[in-house]
């Protein structure tokens, strides 16, 4: 078991009894009862974010040609075209799981390996699917948002959909450790790199803006629609990133 995710699985199951621990255990309907903990784990992700990830993000992108880069970016989403294929035949979603398969089939073979997105040219539209949203149409409540170290915002419902994607996912199926670690890092640095762009549009308090717009975009995917909001803009430029 990948360490990482087994410290996801341990936070996501020890929190609902720990909500002592949280400073904003006084507003039970709130979404984020636990926002004393979960600042104080924001503060330790975005040290580390501003020490470590976002310095190797940028780096990344210099280096990498924007070719490059966008083959880097499609062989990861085809990669979890493999996922979106079964949690859309678990959602009943089949027409879902007919494009999300033929993506992985034309892309993994015409495609070399996803490095070329030759799918969408032929009219395969992407069709993106998670055990999260899988969840949420098995009428599973989202629970409350919560911060975890490393990994970032998630709500319990998203948070157990990732855990489980990891286990269903090709890196972890293969049993390769060091391809599986490989994979994983690129795909951090890579997302990212993705999203350095997107930093201008966070204003404010950056804890709540962060929390509001992964709530609303998370709402947005398990229901397959659209939040038109505020957070419109972020979301645009983040468009490519789910979390599995």
């Amino acid at each position: 078991m990948p360490l990482p995710r087994l410290i996801l699985l341990i936070l996501l199951f020890a929190l609902p009894s720990g909500l002592s621990w949280a400073e904003g255990q006084d507003k039970p309907g709130s979404i984020d009862p636990w926002e004393g903990l979960n600042r104080k784990i924001y503060v330790f992700n975005d040290t580390l974010d501003q020490w470590v990830v976002r310095p190797v993000a940028k780096g990344y992108k210099y280096v990498m040609p924007d070719l490059a880069e966008q083959g880097i970016t499609n062989f990861i989403l085809n990669i979890y075209e493999f996922n979106s294929f079964f949690n859309s035949l678990l959602q009943g979603e089949f027409v879902g799981a007919t494009h999300a398969g033929g993506r992985f089939l034309v892309n993994t073979t015409l495609g070399l390996l996803g490095f070329v997105d030759v799918a969408t040219p032929m009219g395969i539209t992407p069709f993106r699917a998670d055990f999260g949203q899988t969840l949420a149409v098995w009428g599973v409540d989202s629970g409350p948002y919560v911060v975890l170290p490393l990994f970032g915002p998630r709500t319990v419902r998203s948070g157990i959909g990732y855990f489980a994607d990891t286990y269903t996912s090709i890196p972890y199926i293969l049993n390769e450790n060091t391809w599986a670690w490989g994979f994983w890092s690129v795909e951090a640095v890579d997302l990212r790199a993705r999203l350095l762009d997107a930093e201008d549009l966070v204003t404010g308090d950056r804890y709540i803006f962060l929390r509001d717009a992964y709530l609303q975009r998370r709402e947005a995917f398990d229901k397959r629609g659209k939040v038109q909001d505020s957070f419109s803009d972020f979301e645009k430029d983040s468009e490519d990133w789910e979390d599995f």
